[in-house]
């Protein structure tokens, strides 16, 4: 049986001592702590930081980021991946300012769009100290190794919460989890809890929890053109990702040159090996665009795009 009393105690004093400074642990704004929520998800803490203070710059609150254009949303998250986060931000910002505040319940913050149960909990107990368990994969892991793969991971965050401080005791257990109880190595010798994980008194803690069976891998070859003119870049719709631009892929009319280079991109389980060519065009498809190379920057480009276009800038 886990001593919750003794836990929290070193676990509390442990993250006061040892807590990254991180650009959203310097707020208690719901808005802003949501953003960063969302960001996280799936994606590196050290990856998240400048976008996320580049996205709070441009919206700083949820009326800036509901009267955003979605290409410029989607400029500003590209890079991130999961592009349908960016879209839920903004038609839950456009809840927010419909509803006239953001919300300050789990249960109203559970209703906005892309919102589910570990966001709220998050952002509920973060921005409004509510006491509600948050269980993300750092957290799980956490609790896996704790009870030795026993019990409900949510029963037992819900045991375990500091119903004093909610709001710090989630950002220690994900800390904990992201810092030192890491996935294939954890770092037992630093774990101020590890006398009290059974995973560790055991010697279990390499094989919880159970791996999960991940998909097999796709392998996809395709070829991108780059064809400019005057100045400018043809670009076409993107076929990988809904409201992106991307190098076109040959089609009638177009004349292949000499090749640029090639470079592997792995989306989800998707490994696509990319194959990129100069190229020559008169005529290209109604839905191609020519955009003026200056403002390349400022279009939501697909990150196959800017990596195809790398190849041809070494290539000069």
């Amino acid at each position: 049986m886990l001593d919750a009393t003794l836990i929290r105690r070193k676990l509390i004093r442990w993250y006061d001592r040892n807590k990254r400074a991180l650009p959203w642990r310097n707020t208690s704004e719901p808005y802003a702590i949501w953003i960063s929520e969302v960001m996280l998800q799936q994606t590196r803490v050290a990856a998240v930081i400048p976008y996320y203070e580049r996205f709070l710059k441009e919206f700083p609150d949820p009326q800036a980021l509901a009267a955003a254009s979605e290409e410029r949303l989607l400029t500003l998250w590209s890079g991130l991946g999961y592009y349908s986060r960016a879209r839920n931000l903004q038609k839950a910002a456009r809840q927010i300012v419909q509803n006239g505040s953001f919300p300050s319940t789990y249960e109203e913050i559970r209703e906005l769009a892309g919102v589910g149960e570990y966001t709220a909990a998050a952002v509920a107990s973060i921005a409004f100290d509510l006491p509600h368990a948050v269980v993300d994969g750092n957290v799980r892991r956490v609790l896996a190794r704790l009870t030795n793969g026993k019990g409900d991971a949510q029963a037992t965050a819900d045991r375990l919460l500091d119903l004093k401080n909610p709001a710090r005791w989630n950002q220690a257990m994900m800390e904990l989890g992201a810092v030192v109880c890491l996935p294939r190595e954890p770092l037992c010798d630093r774990c101020p809890v590890a006398a009290h994980c059974e995973a560790f008194q055991h010697g279990t803690q390499r094989d919880l929890p159970g791996k999960r069976k991940k998909p097999e891998t796709i392998h996809i070859q395709k070829n991108l053109l780059v064809i400019r003119r005057e100045g400018k870049l043809l670009l076409a719709p993107s076929s990988r990702v809904r409201g992106f631009w991307d190098l076109p892929e040959p089609f009638p009319g177009a004349k292949i040159g000499a090749k640029l280079g090639e470079f592997r991109h792995m989306i989800t389980h998707r490994s696509y090996r990319f194959l990129v060519s100069e190229a020559t065009a008169k005529k290209a498809s109604a839905a191609f665009r020519w955009f003026d190379e200056k403002e390349i920057g400022k279009i939501p480009l697909s990150t196959a795009a800017k990596k195809g276009l790398r190849c041809s800038i070494h290539h000069e």
